[in-house]
């Protein structure tokens, strides 16, 4: 068992930065990638950003390219959401994953930390 526990989310302007967190304990050892969704209000769960556990590789949806990085610090068993530019169209709450193979879908999932972009 693996569990997540998502922070740092909250009110932003549009324009402002947030950082996310998402804290992994447990059997982390058989993690093959960490990913961030969201889920707007009203629509459905959309992938953000994945990275390999060892963090060297990475990948983003197109909407936030150049705006979103994301990061793992090895030590801590902590990956990172750094979100820049932020608009209102990136209001959601956000879900950290864990997968165990490239190929498996992502099955563990933190609680989720709301984010808020206002006008």
């Amino acid at each position: 068992q693996v569990q997540l526990v998502e922070s740092g989310g909250g009110l932003v302007q549009a324009g402002g930065s947030l950082r996310l967190s998402c804290a992994a304990s447990g059997r982390t050892a058989s993690t093959s990638a960490m990913g961030w969704f969201r889920r707007a209000p009203g629509k459905a769960r959309e992938f953000v950003a994945t990275i390999t556990w060892r963090g060297d590789i990475t990948s983003y949806t197109d909407s936030v390219k150049g705006r979103f990085i994301i990061s793992k610090d090895n030590d801590k068993s902590t990956v990172y959401l750094q979100m820049n530019s932020l608009k209102p169209g990136d209001t959601a709450v956000y879900y950290c994953a864990r997968r165990t193979t490239p190929s498996a879908t992502f099955n563990s999932w933190g609680q989720g930390t709301p984010v808020t972009v206002s006008s």
